[in-house]
């Protein structure tokens, strides 16, 4: 077994499970969960300087810069130099894929292959609470208070609501069916580069299906290898 602290990262589309998957590896491994998602959006809500320069392209519509995401997170990592640690969401394009190489040397790197069909259904069925990021699927993930069941209450966005504030749940624009397939073709361009860098060092390992809970078993097994479970078994 590594002794070393263990440098991962999980690549995968829209839809593709990376969320669910990142939690089982945190859960099962005791690594740090490191979602850009996730500091952008504490960033922002801190008005740090470099939440600030990202709120600027948000409100735009624009991305937000390969230089501006870069910084945050390479802010993030010098804080937790002594932590093992799965990074979602970062590198997404090869410019960030070298930035992150001046300062640490990957162990794994995960890519999650997933039927166009399985991710566009995915997508046409997620709803998400906007100001945490939580995101629910209606088929295997939907919220504890559901639209159905609660249809008199006319607040109550049209899918439910969250289950830690209770407001409504909104679907984004762009997971609406029309978007998906220019989404999905946009995230193919940009990761095929990174995906090609990790495979060229031999760090790459890919994981093909239509279900999440069929892919964990072998995901779980590569990071067995690794670094040692803190759970005494699997857990979903």
């Amino acid at each position: 077994m590594a002794s070393k602290l263990l440098r991962a990262v999980i690549l995968g589309p829209p839809g593709s499970g990376k969320g669910t998957v990142c939690q089982r590896i945190a859960q099962n491994f005791g690594l740090q969960h490191l979602s850009s998602g996730h500091f952008l959006r504490e960033n922002i809500k801190a008005n740090t300087e470099v939440g600030d320069m990202a709120k600027q392209y948000i409100e735009k519509g624009l991305l937000v810069p390969d230089h501006v995401i870069t910084r945050l997170m390479l802010l993030e990592l010098e804080n937790r130099r002594s932590e093992h640690w799965l990074l979602d969401g970062f590198p997404r394009t090869l410019v960030q894929a070298e930035a992150l190489d001046r300062i640490c040397d990957l162990d794994l790197v995960i890519t999650l292959n997933i039927p166009f069909e399985t991710l566009k259904d995915r997508l046409s069925r997620r709803w998400i609470h906007p100001p945490s990021g939580r995101v629910y699927n209606l088929d295997f993930n939907p919220p504890h208070v559901h639209v159905r069941v609660y249809k008199v209450l006319s607040h109550i966005g049209k899918e439910g609501i969250d289950d830690v504030t209770g407001e409504p749940l909104v679907q984004q624009e762009d997971d609406k069916p029309e978007a998906v397939a220019a989404r999905l073709r946009q995230y193919k361009d940009v990761a095929k580069p990174v995906i090609e860098l990790y495979k060229s060092r031999g760090v790459l390992h890919q994981f093909s299906g239509t279900e999440t809970n069929k892919i964990w078993p072998y995901v779980y097994t590569l990071f067995s290898n690794k670094i040692t479970p803190v759970q005494s078994k699997e857990a979903y």
